[in-house]
């Protein structure tokens, strides 16, 4: 065995650049063991569908990646036309919403105040707590992404408001 205060600088550099030579048969094993999947798509190849019944109709929704319906990171993008309106409501989660195209419009609270609503514009970004009380409009064509986690669900402060209940009557 080697002294440690014996080892000099050149076989010092030897032994490091043999553990690392011996150790690259592993690495692309350990490479593809830990390899998150990929997903790469274009705007034009998004696969827009009417939003859930849960939203006032009109709205389109795009997964980008997880499901909305279960426990775990999405990324989901809904396309809302001019005029849309979504009454105050809450979100069980965090929404991470970044603005796409047009300009949404939000406020907190329990009543819809547009004269009071924050407009975000293309390339906003808004953290939005869980159970924060809030509602969201537009003027425009607008498109809005949202990072966060799933489940995604909306609850209506006016329980009139949910288009669920208002259509099963």
């Amino acid at each position: 065995m080697i002294a440690l205060h014996h080892i000099t600088r050149p076989l010092a550099l030897s032994l490091a650049v043999a553990a690392l030579v011996s150790s690259l048969p592993s690495l692309p094993a350990m490479a593809a063991d830990t390899a998150p999947d990929q997903i790469m798509i274009n705007s034009g190849d998004l696969k827009w569908e009417n939003a859930p019944p849960s939203m006032p109709k009109g709205a389109k929704v795009a997964v980008l990646s997880g499901d909305p319906s279960k426990a775990g990171p999405i990324v989901v993008r809904l396309k809302l036309p001019a005029g849309y309106k979504v009454p105050p409501h809450w979100h069980t989660q965090t929404e991470n919403l970044t603005v796409i195209s047009g300009t949404l419009y939000m406020g907190i609270g329990d009543k819809m105040d547009t004269a009071h609503a924050h407009a975000l514009k293309a390339g906003g970004f808004h953290v939005l707590p869980g159970k924060t009380h809030h509602y969201a409009f537009t003027k425009s064509p607008t498109v809005v992404q949202n990072n966060g986690e799933g489940p995604l669900d909306i609850v209506y402060i006016n329980p009139a408001d949910d288009p669920q209940k208002s259509a099963a009557q």
